[in-house]
């Protein structure tokens, strides 16, 4: 049988009118999405970069380099703002999902008692961060606060909870500690109910008991949702800053400053925009930094159930 080329095209021609409505309906539904994400995330980090690599000095032209970054990494403050999201971080993340998982596994179960304990643990999550903060401040006022008319009870006195360096940062981490563990609760709650019920039936049989079930079964097929809640707490310990304008400014004594609050200072009160423009610059590629290897780290111990 001879080869038709022409009918070959026809074909081939058939095709791509087949398939080109499909892209086309495709790429409307994406273009909205993809205008606001290049307006909203692409361009702003574009600029900022644009920004910080700008060097503008009184009386002169602007010129290219990297003056800002070199004026960044000799600022002490900057140093102080970073160890203090640092410590943040750390005080912060590890209690919040240990918490989290705690409550979880202890109200896994449906009943109109764990439903309601389930409704108080968050209720935190529905107060905006700013409310909550301005809460707190009454709460921890010296003498006066709530907490240290019951600490008085049990003799013991009364301490400057936001005025002192060395309580301030640990009031903002126990803020938040109260703010987010509930949130992380409902993604823990979702993990386990996708955890066949058959595993733990078939290590009863087997003799394990509680916490061996928790380690061998429950907390491996947790991993997947383990991994993605400590991304979330680590963006929200990185970005969340409302609460130190609110309570403490960075104070006392920049013992409350971190890298969102220092960015606004520099921007807003000093009208350096090239050092708070390097600063964000430092600041989103260490955190892309460390979600990376976040997420690297925790999926060599996660179990993808087949």
């Amino acid at each position: 049988m001879p080869f038709d080329q022409g009918g070959l095209q026809d074909v081939h021609r058939a095709v791509r009118q087949r398939r080109s409505p499909a892209w086309a309906v495709a790429a409307a539904l994406l273009a909205p999405s993809a205008v606001f994400l290049a307006a909203f995330t692409y361009w702003p980090i574009l600029s900022a970069t644009l920004r910080a690599l700008t060097e503008q000095r009184f009386g002169q032209a602007p010129s290219w380099g990297l003056g800002n970054f070199t004026r960044l990494f000799a600022d002490d403050r900057f140093a102080t703002a970073v160890g203090n999201s640092a410590l943040y971080a750390l005080g912060t993340i590890g209690p919040s999902l240990l918490l989290a998982l705690a409550f979880a596994l202890a109200l896994r179960e449906s009943g109109r008692l764990n439903a309601l304990l389930r409704t108080m643990l968050v209720m935190p999550l529905l107060i905006p961060l700013v409310a909550a903060a301005a809460l707190f401040t009454f709460i921890l006022l010296p003498g006066g606060g709530l907490l240290d008319w019951h600490l008085a009870k049990l003799g013991i006195g009364a301490s400057n909870w936001l005025g002192s360096p060395d309580t301030a940062l640990g009031a903002i981490i126990a803020i938040t500690i109260w703010k987010n563990t509930g949130y992380y609760m409902l993604f823990f709650l979702a993990g386990l109910a996708g955890i066949p019920e058959e595993y733990h039936e078939a290590a009863k049989l087997d003799g394990a008991g509680p916490f061996t079930r928790l380690r061998r079964i429950t907390l491996p097929l947790l991993g997947p949702t383990l991994g993605f809640v400590f991304i979330i707490a680590l963006l929200n310990a990185l970005t969340q800053v409302d609460h130190v304008v609110t309570m403490t400014r960075g104070g006392p004594s920049d013992s409350t400053n971190m890298i969102l609050y220092y960015i606004y200072q520099q921007s807003e009160q000093n009208m350096d925009h090239g050092l708070a423009a390097a600063a964000t610059v430092v600041s989103v590629a260490g955190l892309l930094a460390l979600a990376m290897l976040a997420l690297r780290t925790l999926e060599r111990g996660i179990h993808y159930e087949s």
